[in-house]
């Protein structure tokens, strides 16, 4: 769902890029009031993990593919703040490195997945888990919160394209709802997977708000889910299904795919680290470029956010 730069006129790219600055300075805030310094290598893990994980494109139908946004999973890892950070670094190194998603409309696309995709995903599945206790009912919350914030980030991009007079609301509307709802299926279905393997290992890390004083990841914690991360970037990503996703494909069939415009040069465009013949190798190289880059800063940013406090505690 990476809006390029043509997609949108001037007023929606305006209009979302000033609702994703304020929205990031809240963020900002919250993550520093609410984050001890001893997860900060959580949120680069979160980073690396969802980056090599939208690498993975899996088929829908119809020729149409789909992949993880992540936002529901980095919300209920490390709540809300933190997820919006860690989705708008994933969305600005994509954009900046790899030419996935337009440089002018990153605001667009922060506003979609960081905010309506991770703030508005994480607000359903605290919702949701209230309703639903035990393992069981987490898992569930989870499920429907993933699915369902992938629709709404849906519905949003048709927004902004009905806005900018891309398509009429009556045609956009219905085509990204009708691909989305079964893409969420696929999100909630690996967000699923993931939040149950980490409750059975550190369940300890599932409640970010609720104890901001828990110990950290854990070094052991970190390394195998960085590894985990660059495997899945390195030998997976490049048998990923090559379909269009869900916007790509909404794009071509109603004929505006040819707006779409690269503003600038981008080191690794398409995810295929340039000057290796192997296409497969070229992707591996890129993705774990991608991958170790989202962990670095992430990191970065969130000690930059964090200011150290009294009651932190080493990680481990």
């Amino acid at each position: 769902m990476h809006i390029p730069d043509g997609f949108l006129d001037a007023k929606t790219l305006a209009l979302t890029g000033a609702l994703s600055v304020g929205g990031l300075a809240v963020a900002a805030r919250q993550v520093n009031r609410t984050l001890p310094r001893n997860k900060i290598p959580l949120m680069g893990l979160g980073a690396a993990f969802v980056f090599a994980a939208q690498m993975l494109n899996f088929p829908v139908a119809g020729g149409t593919s789909g992949h993880l946004l992540g936002g529901v999973l980095a919300g209920v890892l490390l709540g809300p703040g933190a997820a919006a950070i860690i989705i708008a670094c994933v969305l600005t190194v994509q954009a900046l490195l790899f030419s996935d998603g337009g440089v002018l409309a990153l605001g667009a696309n922060i506003f979609n997945m960081s905010f309506i995709g991770a703030v508005a995903g994480y607000a359903i599945y605290r919702s949701a888990r209230k309703l639903l206790p035990g393992l069981r009912g987490r898992i569930t919350a989870v499920f429907f919160a993933a699915w369902l914030s992938t629709v709404l980030a849906a519905v949003t991009c048709a927004g902004e394209l009905a806005l900018s007079g891309t398509l009429p609301p009556g045609v956009v509307f219905p085509a990204m709802v009708m691909v989305h709802a079964l893409i969420g299926i696929g999100e909630g279905l690996i967000t699923s997977l993931v939040i149950l393997a980490i409750a059975r290992t550190r369940p300890d890390l599932l409640d970010p708000e609720n104890a901001p004083a828990a110990r950290g990841a854990g070094w052991e914690f970190l390394a195998f889910g960085l590894i985990i991360a660059l495997g899945l970037a390195m030998f997976v990503s490049p048998y990923a299904c090559s379909w269009p996703d869900g916007l790509d494909k909404v794009a071509e069939k109603f004929g505006f795919a040819g707006h779409a415009a690269t503003l600038i040069k981008t080191w690794i465009p398409d995810y295929k680290m340039p000057g290796i013949s192997s296409e497969g190798i070229a992707t591996a190289v890129a993705g774990a470029i991608g991958t170790l880059i989202m962990f670095g800063l992430a990191c970065g940013v969130g000690r930059v956010l964090v200011r150290e406090k009294k009651t932190d505690r080493t990680v481990g």
